[in-house]
């Protein structure tokens, strides 16, 4: 069974070369491995990190979340050279989301990705959520469900295969489950379900599940829930992929039950493989969980036609991507053109040869992390001399609607400066009524700073 246990785990690891640990575990028959940004450098690296781990063994899948924008693990250093789902949904080109996934596509191909744990397919209809926000194509769930297909058909005519998350849907709930389990406010079925549908009628090879309730269908966490993950995903949706579960330490999932039991009734209920290792990511917790699956299956608690079945959509994903080849998409600047598409700018935007620029901080979210995000840079290189004096002023925020204490700040700044530039590098949901020049980007990428400067600093 140890092999079978092995074969459905996805763990991350520490490094920009895999560890011996994890070589002799691909060896083994590892079915995968989650990489993240402290994974990466620099292209070559990365690919080197990748040819290395397929030599141990060719069917292991080399996952990755990157989903442009404010979550992007290739580019965690500068910031992602795409915007990210909102400002797509905000251009709202299904053609455009199109190329844009193809590209990213293309570079993840070259660098040996075979997985990307993209695109969020999440309705955001609660814009107080703390961990979904722009990572969403917005809050209309018939343009996130275009958007969503359109994403996964680029991705996967790259090559690497699609996974959309988090289902049945994480956008209406109001805590993040990296700390906490949130609670859907609403049947998955009015809004949710919608964008999940449409990717899995455009062939999506992966769905990830996420660690919220959904008090409609069942009082469990769906990750571990039959009726979702069974019920819902496979005999209602008719998904016949990878089934492959948020990280099993997040606290909503790991709280009360620990990261094997977590693993074990992820299986139970459906799930083929599990992602551990953002937090933990060590061998000792993959030992950890294939001693526990191990122990299900002697118990029959775990039937072993339910882990091969498992191992196999596994084996299944591995197979899709070796026919795939290796894409000729080439590097463009698709990922500026949308962000300059998503663009909206309303009153005397334009600032002059001078300007003070006060960025207000806006903490990332545990999915994202630390990344890079303004504007000074960008205004900088179109020659506008930032400082601590200026003639103009420049406000940017992220998710302002979520800090009402930077909210009575800006307020404050317009009452003494009517002329101020507010810039929103977040979910517009909270224009100041006294803003007279208003910025939003739709996300906080280097593409959606460049093309906000570009507007406020015109050639």
């Amino acid at each position: 069974m140890s092999e079978l246990a092995l074969r459905v785990i996805f763990p991350g690891f520490v490094g920009t070369s895999p560890p011996d640990w994890v070589r002799r575990r691909a060896a083994l028959g590892l079915g995968g491995v989650v990489l993240f940004a402290r994974n990466v450098q620099q292209p070559g690296q990365l690919r080197a990190l990748n040819d290395a781990l397929h030599a141990e063994r060719p069917g292991l899948l080399v996952a990755i979340d990157e989903e442009g924008g404010d979550v992007t693990r290739l580019e965690a250093t500068t910031g992602s050279s795409y915007p990210g789902n909102l400002a797509l949904g905000a251009a709202n080109d299904a053609r455009l989301t199109e190329e844009v996934a193809a590209a990213m596509g293309g570079a993840l191909a070259r660098a040996g990705i075979d997985l990307d744990l993209a695109p969020v397919a999440d309705v955001n209809s609660n814009p107080l959520n703390p961990v979904i926000g722009v990572r969403s194509f917005g809050a209309d769930s018939r343009i996130v469900a275009a958007q969503t297909a359109a994403w996964v058909k680029g991705m996967q005519a790259a090559g690497v295969a699609a996974c959309a998350k988090h289902f049945p849907g994480h956008g209406d709930t109001a805590i993040d489950s990296h700390v906490a389990l949130p609670v859907a406010g609403e049947d998955p079925h009015v809004h949710a379900l919608q964008p999940f549908a449409a990717a899995i009628d455009v062939g999506v090879r992966a769905i990830m599940s996420a660690h919220i309730v959904a008090p409609t269908i069942d009082d469990r966490p769906a990750t571990i829930s039959r009726r979702i993950m069974s019920g819902l995903l496979r005999d209602e949706l008719g998904f016949k992929g990878l089934a492959i579960t948020d990280g099993l330490e997040m606290r909503a999932l790991s709280d009360g039950r620990g990261v094997a039991e977590g693993a074990v009734l992820a299986l139970i209920a459906g799930c083929d493989a599990l992602c551990v290792g953002g937090g933990l990511a060590g061998e000792e917790v993959v030992d950890e969980i294939v001693g526990a699956i191990d122990d299900a299956v002697a118990a029959g608690r775990l039937t072993e036609q339910r882990l091969r079945e498992a191992a196999s959509r596994v084996d299944a994903l591995a197979a899709w991507g070796t026919g795939q080849g290796t894409p000729s998409v080439q590097p463009t600047d698709i990922g500026l053109v949308a962000a300059r598409r998503a663009i909206l700018a309303d009153g005397p935007v334009r600032v002059a040869d001078t300007a003070v620029v006060l960025r207000l901080g806006s903490p990332p979210s545990k999915a994202a992390g630390e990344v890079p995000w303004g504007i000074a840079p960008e205004l900088t290189a179109r020659g506008v001399r930032v400082g601590e004096k200026g003639q103009s002023l420049v406000v940017v925020v992220r998710d302002l609607h979520r800090h009402p204490d930077q909210r009575v700040q800006v307020e404050e700044l317009l009452r003494r400066r009517p002329d101020v530039v507010v810039v929103e590098m977040g979910v517009p949901a909270c224009r100041p009524q006294a803003a007279r020049a208003y910025i939003a980007t739709y996300g906080s990428s280097r593409v959606c700073a460049v093309a906000a400067a570009e507007v406020m600093r015109p050639a």
